[in-house]
């Protein structure tokens, strides 16, 4: 191939220094494609005629570069088709030469024939020239033609509920816009009175006009018509209008807006960082939740079709076309009405939830509480919605679910079941404990553990249905650190959570569970245990199933029916599970359990209710943390956790219980 170009270098050097030895047009033809392969645009423009005449060197390059670079063209390959040896056509002063184009390109491979036509300067009647026009660009082609490359846009995946039910859908929405040749001679008195009524600096509208690719036919996007500039009437305008645009909608808006996430438009960032993804600047990307945990599964493969079109607009040829794999759609294992359910009985209140299938593991509710509209990340977000946000102090733009909590007494069923599994306790046995305040000795300095009620005499079932620390708190010092930590670590602490979604690992302490202070604290759930929602959740599901604790699962296979996979070895034995799934049980049945809130006559319920105090010292008055576990222990089709912070002077976790007990109510007699 090297030699091919010297070849034709030194020819063109010859045929421009008007060197005696006769140029055949076989010799013209030959260098022409050559310097057509190599994109030596320039030295093709010399062997041209009569279009030098129309045309400048400039504007014939600038011609072949822009529809090569807009096709993405590679690999180009223009090879002389022999018919015989001869060229066709043997008129004196016209020669044909037949050839083949191949190219890589966007849209797939080319290949197409075309013909050259090699003419006789009729001037000099010695000198051949190329008689160039548009069907040497490609072979269909005629003046007024041009390449059109249109990107076939692929839908992106939607997010289901278990029910079909969608979470994240393509959908559309209205796009207040201005076509600029309409807006007549008071076009600037248009814009102004436009920037006032929907809030925006004149500027702002300018430069969407500005934007290069923008005709005076053209509809110019200028807003998103949502919220209360829906109410506002455009009729006035000259020039203004309104269109429908395709736009991802959530239709559970703020109930499932940390669970879904949203998408926006790419960053340069975006397209830097992953050059792999061919981002347009137009394409949009997940940017949290589900939408940024699928993005590759959703997002789908844009097509691409090559066509020649017609000075009208018309499609004249199309030459290349892959067809757009559209993203695929997520079918996960939420149900969306519970969703809502949890989320409106946490309204006003910064909390968090979980539900779960105890039995499968399937996650049927992930809720954070204050959250955000989702939908105006689509539609278009003010910088007052997004300062508001901001500086929200429950802070809506957290997501709790995915963040860690002191569990405080809900952990209490962990500690007693490691008791229990390990025969350092038993259901029945009786401590007696004077008071309210307890230190084991005097190695403890001024430290003691703390409880509510003063009951004198208790069994380990007493003890969680009062919810006593102190009785948790020895027993726990009773089973020892060792003992106690390889135990509780058997509940998925210090791993990850076997799942898509983005959890942090629970952790039962920091360093270590370094001294018997600390290992009193972490019995009852404080000190530096630290779990989420989800979490906390699957810690019960042993208790349900025979000591199985369960790997969680937030999407459902098509075909499959969740089993409920084990996640690791059995943690208790079946007869420690039960026993515990018993205490619970009585926490609301018996009239003085802390969770006798959530009774539902004809109905097993068991629960467990927390308090988790974030303070530095005993004597300190800080915030607390309210939690309420409840399941069904017959149906087993339902587990919740949930929790509201500051419940302090409120109630404590019976506000919880108050607020969020009636969804499970209402989950279980099916009344949504």
């Amino acid at each position: 191939m090297k030699n091919v170009v010297v070849f034709c270098t030194l020819l063109f050097l010859f045929v421009l220094t008007g060197c005696k030895e006769k140029i055949q047009p076989e010799d013209v033809f030959t260098s022409y494609i050559g310097y057509w392969q190599h994109g030596q645009y320039e030295h093709m423009y010399e062997l041209i005629k009569p279009a030098q005449d129309t045309m400048t060197k400039d504007e014939f390059v600038t011609r072949y570069r822009s529809i090569y670079e807009g096709i993405e063209m590679s690999n180009l390959s223009v090879t002389p088709v022999i018919h015989a040896g001869e060229a066709e056509n043997n008129a004196l002063d016209i020669k044909t030469f037949p050839y083949q184009l191949k190219m890589d390109t966007a849209a797939g491979p080319i290949a197409i024939d075309g013909t050259m036509q090699i003419i006789r300067n009729k001037e000099t009647n010695q000198e051949w020239k190329v008689a160039w026009k548009e069907s040497l660009l490609f072979p269909s082609m005629e003046k007024g033609d041009r390449v059109n490359v249109r990107t076939l846009k692929a839908e992106r995946g939607v997010i289901y509920d278990r029910f079909g039910r969608k979470l994240g859908a393509n959908g559309s929405i209205e796009v207040l816009g201005i076509v600029p040749g309409q807006l007549g001679d008071a076009k600037e008195k248009m814009i102004a009175k436009l920037a006032e009524r929907i809030a925006v600096p004149e500027s702002f509208i300018q430069e969407k006009l500005a934007a290069s690719w923008v005709k005076d036919d053209a509809f110019v996007p200028i807003v998103n018509v949502t919220g209360d500039r829906g109410k506002l009437d455009f009729s006035d305008l000259q020039g203004v209008t309104k269109r429908e645009k395709s736009a991802r909608i959530y239709p559970y808006g703020e109930a499932a807006a940390h669970l879904t996430g949203y998408i926006r438009q790419v960053t340069s960032e975006d397209i830097e960082k992953h050059p792999e993804k061919r981002f347009g600047p137009a394409d949009v990307v997940g940017k949290a939740g589900m939408e940024m945990i699928y993005e590759d599964r959703l997002r789908g493969r844009d097509g691409v079709q090559i066509m020649i079109v017609k000075s009208d607009g018309r499609v004249k040829e199309t030459l290349a076309k892959v067809e757009p794999v559209n993203g695929e759609d997520i079918h996960t294992t939420i149900d969306a009405l519970l969703q809502d359910s949890i989320y409106r009985s946490l309204k006003e209140d910064a909390g968090t939830g979980a539900a779960i299938h105890p039995r499968t593991g399937e996650i049927l509710a992930l809720v954070s509480s204050p959250a955000y509209d989702p939908n105006l990340f689509v539609q278009g977000l003010t910088s007052v919605q997004w300062n508001s946000w901001n500086e929200d102090p429950k802070k809506p733009l957290l997501n709790r679910f995915t963040k860690l909590y002191a569990p405080g007494s809900v952990f209490k069923p962990i500690t007693a079941s490691i008791g229990l599994q390990l025969g350092v306790s038993a259901v029945h046995e009786i401590k007696t404990i004077d008071g309210l305040r307890w230190a084991k000795d005097e190695s403890w300095g001024s430290y003691y553990v703390k409880r509510v009620r003063d009951v004198p005499v208790e069994s380990l079932t007493d003890a969680i249905v009062n919810s006593d620390n102190i009785y948790l708190a020895q027993e726990a010092i009773e089973i020892g650190v060792d003992h106690f930590s390889r135990e509780a670590e058997k509940f998925g602490f210090g791993k990850p959570l076997p799942i898509s979604y983005p959890f942090p690992q629970a952790s039962l302490s920091n360093n270590g569970i370094t001294s018997e202070i600390l290992l009193a604290d972490s019995s009852y759930g404080q000190g530096e245990v630290a779990m989420s929602p989800l979490h906390l959740a699957l810690s019960y599901t042993p208790f349900i199933n025979e000591g199985e604790l369960i790997t969680p699962v937030m999407e459902l296979t098509e075909g499959e029916e969740p089993r409920g996979k084990p996640w690791g070895e059995p943690v208790l034995s079946q007869e420690t599970a039960a026993a515990v799934n018993r205490m619970l049980l009585e926490v609301v049945e018996n009239p003085r359990g802390t969770g006798h809130g959530a009774y539902i006559k004809g109905r097993r319920i068991a629960v467990k209710t927390g308090t988790a105090e974030l303070k530095r010292s005993k004597e300190e008055k800080g915030q607390e943390n309210g939690w309420f576990v409840a399941y069904d222990a017959v149906r087993t089709d339902i587990l919740m956790a949930v929790m509201i912070e500051d419940v302090q002077n409120r109630g404590g976790s019976a506000y919880v219980v108050r607020k969020t007990a009636p969804v499970l109510r209402e989950y279980l007699e099916g009344l949504y």
